[in-house]
Formats: C-alpha cells, structure tokens, sequence
C-alpha cells in the first residue's frame, strides 16, 4: 500500500508539471503537450494533479473536447476506489 501511495504522489506532480510547462508553452506559442498525453496522465492515475493544475492555471477549464474525456476518467477512478476500498 506504500508504493501505491508513493506512486499516486508522483504520478500526480508529473501531471500537474506537465499542465504547468502546456499552459507555459501556450502562453509563448511553442509546440504544445498532446491532449491525449496529458489524458494519459490522468488515466495513469494523475487526475487530482491535473485538476488541481487545471484550477489553479486556468488551463483546459473551457475546452468541452477535453474536459468530457477527463471527467469520465475521474468518474471511473472514483468508482474503482470505492470499489477497492468499501470493505
């Protein structure tokens, strides 16, 4: 359950990072992250990171094409969390 905690923790600030340095490079007109690298962040776990960046940066909050994939990825998270942990 250790590694699983640490992994979480980690999987988050990469995700988070990685919004940061997108928001950063829309901002000066550089290439770009991937939308679905960045989907895949979260679907590895990333999604609280990512959501906290996406709050915090204003970045992806008006884009529906991107949101719609992210909110089904935190719903299925959530349901299998309280699937695990409802004993």
């Amino acid at each position: 359950m250790k590694y699983v905690f640490l992994y979480l923790i980690m999987i988050n600030y990469i995700a988070f990072s990685m919004f940061h340095l997108d928001k950063k490079r829309a901002r000066k007109n550089m290439r770009r992250i991937s939308e679905k690298n960045l989907l895949t962040l979260c679907a590895f776990g990333g999604t609280f990171g990512a959501w906290l960046a996406m709050k915090n940066f204003n970045h992806k909050t008006n884009k529906t094409s991107f949101k719609i994939p992210f909110y089904i990825i935190a719903v299925i998270q959530l349901i299998i969390i309280f699937f695990v942990f409802r004993r």
